[in-house]
C-alpha cells in the first residue's frame, strides 16, 4: 500500500444531474480505501453514491444549479465546503462542466484547494468540438471530417457531401438546456431535411452545429485513452483500452471494457497532453476507421466514468496518482493491469439486452515484430490519413479480474441503492404502460420497435441500389436544396 499524506482530504465534485455516475463512486471508494477523508459536492443526497461507506461527508452544489458562463455561484459554494472541511483540499472535477467552470475559477480557490494548474481556459477549449476539431487539424491529429455550417442550407449541404446518416454535435454540449426536446449532445443525423432543422436551433441549443462524417461502429472500432499528468504533460500513469459494450449501443458510454495496450493510441494520447502541457486527468475517445486509422472524436478534461479499469496490482488508478502529484508525494511505478475488465452492472445489462453481441470485425494483419515501431508511429499523430497502417502486436496480456462499478463486497449500500432506483425505474415505466400513454407515445413506442427491422430493410435496399450500379448521378435522390420537409423521427 502507497505512503498516503491522510491529513489532506480530497473533494469529488460532480455538477450534472446523474445520480448513476458510477465514476464519481468509483472515485469515492479509490481514495477512501487508501484512508483519505472524501468528501462529494453533488446534487441533494448524491444518489447510491451518497451511500458509500467511504464518503465523508454530501455538500449539495450551487443553489439553483451553475449557469456554465458564470462560475460565481461555484466559488461561493466551495468556499462554504472549504470552511467546513477545516482545512485544503484536494479538488478533483468528475464532469467537463466541473472541470470547465473550477478551471474559471482556480486563480480564487488555490488557498483552499490543491487543483490542477491548467491555463488559459484550457478546459473549456479541449472540451469544444469545433476547438478540438481546429487543434487536431493544426497538429495533424487524425479526426473524422468535420463542417461547421454557417447557414441552414450549408448544414443541408455538408450532411449530402459527408454522406448519410452523418453525426451531429453541439460544440458546448454543457450549455444545452435541460429537458430540450429533441436537443442531445450527440445525434445521429439521416437526412438533409434533419440537419438544416438542428442548424436552425442553434441558438436554443447555445453553441455551433457540427456534422462530422459517420465512422461505423464494430467489434474493435471503439478505444479510449485514460491518463494523469503532472506539470508540462509529464505522464503518471497512463494507458488504452476497447470498448466491448457500450449504452447506448455503439454510440455512447463503456457498459464493458477491457484494458488492451495499444501503441497507436497510447502514443497520440501522450503526444497530445506533452504538446498541451496538460496537467491532471484526461480522457480521451477514438474511433478505428475502415483502414485502421485510429481518429480523434472526444476530450474529456477530466476522469473517464470507467477510470478504475487502469488500476494496477497495487490499486494505483489516475485518481490516486493526481492526489499522490497534487499533494506533493512520489508515485509509484506502476505494475500490472493490462487485461482488466470493467463492467457498468446497470449500463452492461440494458446493452446487452437491447444490442446483444457486437458483429466482429476481421482483423488487420499484424505488423512483422521488427517493424512494430514503424507502423505503431505510422497511425500516430502526424501520419499520413490517406493510408491503412499495419497494427503493431499487442505484448500478450493475461486475463485480469473483473472490476465492477457498483458492486464492492466491502460497501454494497450503493450497489443495492443503485439496484432498487433501477428497478423502481422500471416498475414506473411499466406502470404507465399499463396506465396506456398518449397517441403520439403509442407511435414513438411503435417506430422504436420497428426501426431496427425498418434499418435493415433501408440497409438491404441500398446495398441493391449500389450494386444495380453506378447507373450515373441522374438516379440519385433530390440533394440539399429540396425544402425541409418533416421527417419520419423516432424518439429514444
Amino acid at each position: 500500500m502507497h505512503a498516503y499524506l491522510n491529513h489532506v482530504p480530497a473533494v469529488v465534485l460532480r455538477l450534472d444531474r446523474n445520480p448513476f455516475h458510477h465514476g464519481t463512486l468509483g472515485a469515492v471508494r479509490s481514495l477512501g480505501r487508501k484512508g483519505v477523508e472524501v468528501h462529494a459536492v453533488v446534487e441533494a443526497g448524491g444518489g447510491p453514491m451518497g451511500r458509500s461507506r467511504y464518503l465523508r461527508a454530501v455538500h449539495p452544489g450551487p443553489v439553483g444549479g451553475l449557469d456554465p458562463e458564470a462560475p460565481e455561484a461555484l466559488l461561493d459554494c466551495l468556499t462554504g465546503v472549504s470552511e467546513r472541511i477545516g482545512r485544503p483540499a484536494v479538488l478533483i472535477a468528475m464532469d467537463d462542466l466541473s472541470a470547465i467552470a473550477v478551471s474559471r475559477v482556480a486563480p480564487t480557490l488555490r488557498e483552499r484547494f490543491r487543483i490542477p494548474h491548467q491555463p488559459d481556459n484550457l478546459p473549456a477549449r479541449v472540451a469544444d468540438k469545433a476547438e478540438l476539431s481546429r487543434l487536431c487539424a493544426r497538429w495533424d491529429v487524425p479526426h473524422p471530417e468535420t463542417v461547421i455550417p454557417a447557414s441552414g442550407a450549408e448544414a443541408a449541404e455538408a450532411a449530402w457531401r459527408l454522406g448519410l446518416p452523418v453525426i451531429a454535435k453541439w460544440s458546448r454540449p454543457w450549455l444545452l438546456p435541460s429537458g430540450a426536446d429533441g436537443l442531445r449532445s450527440t445525434m445521429l443525423v439521416h437526412t438533409t431535411a434533419e440537419a438544416r432543422r438542428l442548424y436552425e436551433r442553434s441558438a436554443e441549443a447555445g453553441s455551433r452545429l457540427l456534422l462530422q462524417r459517420f465512422l461505423p461502429a464494430g467489434a474493435d472500432t471503439d478505444w479510449f485513452f485514460h491518463g494523469a499528468f503532472a506539470r508540462g504533460g509529464r505522464p503518471l500513469l497512463a494507458g488504452s483500452g476497447r470498448k466491448e459494450l457500450s449504452w447506448p449501443v455503439r454510440t455512447g458510454l463503456t457498459a464493458v471494457g477491457r484494458w488492451l495496450p495499444d501503441p497507436a493510441v497510447e502514443e497520440a494520447g501522450l503526444r497530445l497532453a506533452e504538446r498541451l502541457g496538460y496537467q491532471g486527468i484526461l480522457d480521451l475517445d477514438f474511433r478505428r476507421d475502415e483502414l485502421g486509422c485510429f481518429r480523434l472524436v472526444d476530450f474529456n478534461p477530466r476522469p473517464g466514468a470507467q477510470f478504475r479499469l487502469f488500476a494496477d496490482s497495487a490499486g494505483l488508478d489516475v485518481v490516486q496518482a493526481m492526489y499522490l502529484d497534487l499533494t506533493g508525494q512520489q508515485v509509484p511505478q506502476p505494475s500490472g493491469g493490462p487485461g482488466r475488465v470493467f463492467v457498468a452492472e446497470n449500463y452492461a445489462l440494458l446493452a446487452r439486452i437491447r444490442g446483444g453481441s457486437m458483429p466482429r470485425r476481421p482483423a488487420l494483419v499484424p505488423a512483422d515484430p521488427a517493424g512494430s515501431a514503424g507502423a505503431s508511429a505510422s497511425s500516430a499523430p502526424g501520419a499520413d490519413r490517406g493510408t491503412a497502417p499495419k497494427r503493431a502486436p499487442r505484448r500478450a496480456v493475461e486475463r485480469g479480474r473483473v472490476e465492477t462499478a457498483w458492486f464492492a463486497a466491502d460497501d454494497l449500500l450503493p450497489f443495492l441503492a443503485m439496484l432498487g432506483a433501477l428497478l423502481g425505474r422500471g416498475a414506473g415505466k411499466g406502470v404507465r404502460a399499463l396506465r396506456g400513454v398518449p397517441e403520439q407515445g403509442r407511435r414513438t413506442a411503435l417506430a422504436v420497435v420497428r426501426a431496427p427491422r425498418q434499418r435493415s430493410r433501408n440497409q438491404s435496399e441500398a446495398g441493391s441500389a449500389g450494386s444495380a450500379g453506378s447507373a450515373g448521378s441522374a438516379s440519385r435522390p433530390v440533394p440539399p436544396g429540396a425544402s425541409a420537409e418533416p421527417d419520419e423521427l423516432v424518439t429514444r
